[in-house]
């Protein structure tokens, strides 16, 4: 697992969000955002999120509120599994 999460995260950009005293929503998307776009070419985008929320998740203090970064990463997890239908040339400048 800890071999998955360095290939995944080689930055620790996520481990570190988690590592962060009172971080918020916004540092959290800002990280998130990082990470994605550092994230290798060859990683499914989706598959290396769930990893992350399999690993974090479950470390949250029971009955505390949860993480930020939690919230982000299911986020972009449900945004991920939409995928977006590209429109080009002369249909994206048409209006539909």
């Amino acid at each position: 697992m800890a071999e998955q999460l360095s290939r995944i995260d080689p930055k620790n950009l996520i481990r570190e969000s988690f590592r962060i005293e009172g971080i918020g929503a916004a540092e959290c998307r800002s990280i998130f955002l990082d990470w994605a776009m550092s994230l290798p070419q060859d990683v499914e985008p989706i598959a290396a999120i769930r990893l992350l929320l399999d690993h974090y998740a479950p470390k949250a203090a029971p009955g505390t509120q949860p993480h930020p970064m939690i919230a982000v990463l299911v986020a972009g997890a449900q945004a991920s599994a939409v995928t977006p239908r590209r429109r080009g040339g002369r249909a994206a400048r048409m209006d539909p």
